[in-house]
């Protein structure tokens, strides 16, 4: 086998990258008669890539890379199937989502009845005076939204609690209402809402910190394996969409035991990225420890604070009324200024990231103000601030965001997958919602995310949906703001691991970087933006091993 010079991996021969190896050192693994998209603009295509250690050691075509392969090397033919690197789900909520699934009714259904059967039957199965909780609902998936009169139909005498996907609103029963002391004269909680008819009634949707009024009197029962099982479950389902990376956008110490459990028993199947969430942040601090901590497989990310809520949920705060939302409503503001001052001030100069949940324009311009703010008094040369979501945006907000380098996360799926929510905001905002044309046209680095549970995990409908902005009804949504493939590909996984301070890692097929990535049924180059969604993951690996073949 011939020696791996340093030279070979600066300047490369001819069309062959490869890093320095040891003369008696072989890879365990070669992958050959790919289609390999590498996104590393050096060598953008390659045929073939080796691996040693969890790592690509070279890239390049099959005559470079085929005679490196020793006796005891593993060698792949791919089938000239098209490889990409493993895509990066930028913010989402794998281990709380996960237990969910262990112990929750899933309501992800098209018609209420199918709901209230579902809870219905779960109720059957519940002691009398505890709690029948649901999750998955989708309010824009369902003739109508859920209200409480149905929840009583379905179940009259246990208390219910279905939440939205989303996870800023949730649909209660009466007896919940009743255990809460929560009736028609109830006053709104700051930062929450507690919606009522024409007429003045509960209809049983609550919105943000009215949700915790319930959740407080619901007994937490989940014991660390069922956190360690919640996150297994979740990184199976992510990496069978070919996702090999994601950040936790608001973990709790639990969350993180939970991937580090999952890890150390060799059962997580992709690595987390894990922002911290505020009500937690002294103790980490007082462990001393902040961004950038951990390994490859776990990791600790930024602070996450809270400036409003959700989109899909309609309580984002807006600088116009929503559209058919009586009142001149405008959505909830969830943190003031002056709280997420202090909390990032604190966090920025103990050497936290700061990640700031902030979907509405009113919203986005606070939290611009704080960086502002906190970057002239504290400066550091390289913060990364995020803003998560970052949904409705405007041409001044988004130069604000240029001159600091803030990095948008925003929801990759939602023209498609939630489209049939957006005749709240309008035509008009939508061209200014989920901006990713005007926010890479800007020079800006936006990532690629679900937000699971809020939308499905899944790039392929990530891609269709910024390609096409239209959503499954065939509406168009902002087509100004429509991108292209290599665009859409770089978003969700260089500019996601970017995110993370993680681009030396992962991100791209090349030399040194982390052996991970994603084998497609279909080359996405040669299918029509509208079909990109029934592409199939054929297989998935992280470090140089399979964790999902379909």
């Amino acid at each position: 086998m011939r020696p791996l010079s340093r030279r070979n991996f600066i300047q490369g021969t001819g069309s062959l990258l490869v890093l320095p190896l040891l003369r008696t050192e072989e890879p365990e693994t070669v992958l050959y008669n790919g289609n390999i998209l590498t996104m590393d603009e050096a060598q953008p295509r390659a045929q073939a890539a080796a691996i040693a250690g969890a790592r690509f050691v070279a890239v390049g075509s099959n005559a470079d890379v085929l005679p490196l392969a020793g006796a005891r090397t593993r060698k792949i033919d791919l089938a000239f199937k098209t490889a990409l690197p493993g895509f990066n789900d930028a913010h989402s909520h794998p281990a709380k989502s996960g237990v969910e699934h262990l112990h929750k009714v899933a309501c992800d259904k098209d018609s209420i009845e199918k709901i209230q059967a579902a809870l219905h039957e779960r109720a059957l199965q519940t002691p009398p005076g505890q709690w029948v909780l649901g999750f998955l609902y989708d309010d824009g998936k369902t003739p109508r939204p859920l209200n409480r009169f149905d929840l009583d139909e379905a179940v009259r005498d246990r208390p219910v609690l279905v939440q939205h996907r989303g996870g800023h609103t949730a649909f209660v029963n009466s007896l919940a209402f009743q255990l809460a002391q929560v009736n028609d004269q109830t006053p709104d909680p700051a930062g929450g809402r507690f919606e009522r008819d024409k007429s003045g009634h509960l209809t049983g949707f609550v919105g943000d910190a009215a949700v915790q009024v319930f959740f407080k009197l619901i007994p937490d029962k989940d014991t660390p394996q069922d956190y360690r099982q919640g996150a297994v479950f979740i990184s199976k389902l992510f990496t069978s969409k070919g996702i090999t990376s994601a950040c936790d956008a608001d973990a709790s110490p639990e969350d993180v035991q939970a991937y580090q459990d999952a890890r150390d028993a060799g059962e997580l199947t992709m690595r987390l990225y894990c922002h911290v969430s505020a009500a937690s942040l002294d103790r980490f601090m007082a462990a001393g420890i902040h961004t950038g901590f951990g390994d490859e497989w776990v990791r600790i990310g930024g602070v996450k604070q809270y400036a409003d809520g959700s989109i899909s949920e309609r309580t984002a705060w807006l600088s116009q009324p929503y559209i058919g939302i009586p009142n001149n409503y405008v959505g909830l503001q969830l943190s003031s200024r002056e709280q997420l001052y202090e909390t990032g001030r604190k966090a920025h100069a103990a050497g936290w990231q700061l990640a700031t949940h902030a979907n509405g324009d009113l919203a986005i311009d606070r939290i611009l103000g704080v960086y502002e703010q906190i970057q002239k008094k504290l400066p550091k040369k390289d913060p990364r601030f995020r803003i998560e979501h970052c949904t409705l945006l405007t041409d001044t907000l988004i130069q604000r965001m240029r001159a600091l380098q803030v990095i948008p996360a925003p929801f990759s799926g939602y023209v498609y997958f939630h489209g049939d929510v957006l005749h709240f905001y309008g035509q008009e905002r939508t061209q200014h919602m989920f901006p990713m044309r005007s926010f890479l046209d800007a020079g800006l680095r936006p990532t690629d995310s679900s937000d699971y549970t809020a939308s499905p995990a899944d790039p392929m409908m990530w891609l269709q949906s910024q390609l096409t902005r239209t959503d499954m009804k065939g509406n168009v949504w902002g087509a100004n703001q429509r991108i292209t493939l290599q665009e859409g590909i770089r978003c969700g996984t260089i500019n996601g691991a970017y995110a993370a301070f993680e681009e030396g890692l992962k991100g791209s097929i090349q030399p040194g970087q982390l052996a991970d990535l994603v084998v497609l049924a279909q080359d996405p180059f040669k299918t029509a933006p509208s079909e990109l969604l029934k592409i199939q993951v054929e297989r998935t690996m992280v470090g140089g091993n399979w964790k999902y073949e379909s």
